[in-house]
Order: C-alpha cells, then structure tokens, then sequence
C-alpha cells in the first residue's frame, strides 16, 4: 500500500465516523452537542478529501482556525487523560481519539496554507509559470504602472526557491510599501494582481519588448562591425 492509498483509507474512515453519527442523529439519539460535533467534524473530513485530492475546498482562511480549534480539544483531551484517571475503556478510546486528531490537525493546517496550487486558478498557474519563466532570463523583473488616479511598482526577484514581490503602491498623494515571499509562483500571481494595479501580461508585455530590443541591439550592433 503507498502512503497516497494510506491516506485515503484515512480520509474514509473518518467520512464513515461522521455519516454513523449522522444517522445516529436522524434515528432520534444525540444532543445539540452531538449535532455540533457532528458539524465540525464535516467540515473538517471536507478539508481532509480537499488535501488529499489536492483541491481548493471552500476558502484558505477557514482551515488554519479550524486546525486551531481541534488542537485546543486535543490539549483538553490529554489533560483529562492525565488528570481525571479515567477507566482503561475510556482511556483507550482517549488515546486513539488523541491519535487520529493529531495528524487532522497537522493536514488542516498545512491545507489552509494560501502558498499552495490547490488555491489557485488556472489563470494564475498560467501567470505564475510565465513570471517563472522570466526570471530565468532575467534577474529580476519591474514593472511601473499608472491606471486612472491609482500607481504601483512591483519588483520581482527568486532568492533560492522562493519569490519576493516588492509592491509600492499609491492613490492620490497615499502611498505604501511592502513585501511577501512565495514558495509557489501561482500565489505570486495571484498576489500581484490582486493587491495592484499590474497583471502578469504586463510583465510579459514589457519584457517581450525588452528582448526584441535586445535583439535588435545586437543586430545593429554586428552590422556595423561587418
């Protein structure tokens, strides 16, 4: 069995831990606690198959808290463990509880991490590929660019296998700077086009231009030495 296999016998399981507790819950069993439990722990085998079929579920924003907020019941759950001398039962039931939670914890958490391809559309893998691209031919890439009373700067840069945007934006006399780092040129993209005024086909406009007036340097440039 591969660990892909593993994980979705994982993912499995816990969908069956939850449709059990819902047809408890239809059956006339359970409380308003129940049905809580019940919710969140939907939400959380939801964010489970988003990572294990590497798809964006719902929103980023939503995991990392909920990834949070199932750590507080795993802490809750060892300290009751270890304090209240419960029977071996229940002791058992506790530690495989504690188990499983840990390593939901661990996968919401990663999933909820914005720096990832299953957050983004195709056309900011497309934006992202492109600035890839470019940065191998050059350096470092700048773009100015002013769209009605708004202006923005961004300067591009790779430092190893991450990516750092440097953004200087402005309306009106108002202007700002700030920076953020990637793993992923996809989110690059993403962050680019959303917090300015500049696209990725500004990137490649602009340096598209710049390399056939490279190229039509050096062609000058060997027709007067010939």
């Amino acid at each position: 069995m591969n660990l892909h296999r593993a994980y979705l016998l994982f993912a499995a399981f816990y969908t069956a831990l939850v449709a059990v507790g819902i047809i408890a819950l239809m059956g006339g069993g359970g409380s308003p606690v129940i049905l809580i439990q019940i919710g969140v722990g939907a939400l959380a085998v939801t964010g489970l198959w988003g990572f294990m079929l590497g798809k964006g579920f719902m929103s980023p924003r939503i995991w990392r808290p909920l990834a949070l907020f199932l750590a507080v019941g795993v802490v809750a759950q060892v300290v009751y463990l270890f304090t209240a001398s419960p029977s071996g039962t229940v002791m058992a039931q506790l530690m495989i509880g504690i188990v499983f939670s840990i390593y939901l914890v661990w996968v919401l958490y990663v999933y909820g991490d914005r720096d990832r391809d299953w957050w983004a559309t195709s056309e900011e893998i497309q934006g992202g590929k492109l600035l890839d691209e470019l940065l191998t031919e050059h350096q470092g890439l700048r773009v100015e660019k002013r769209e009605a009373d708004r202006q923005a700067t961004v300067t591009v840069t790779r430092e190893g296998d991450r990516y750092r945007a440097s953004v200087t934006r402005g309306q009106g006399e108002n202007e700002e700077h700030f920076e953020e780092r990637f793993s992923n040129p996809a989110t690059l993209a993403f962050f680019i086009e959303k917090y300015t005024c500049i696209s990725t086909d500004d990137f490649a406009r602009q340096y598209s231009s710049s390399n056939r007036d490279d190229r039509n340097d050096q062609s000058t440039g060997e027709g007067a030495f010939a």
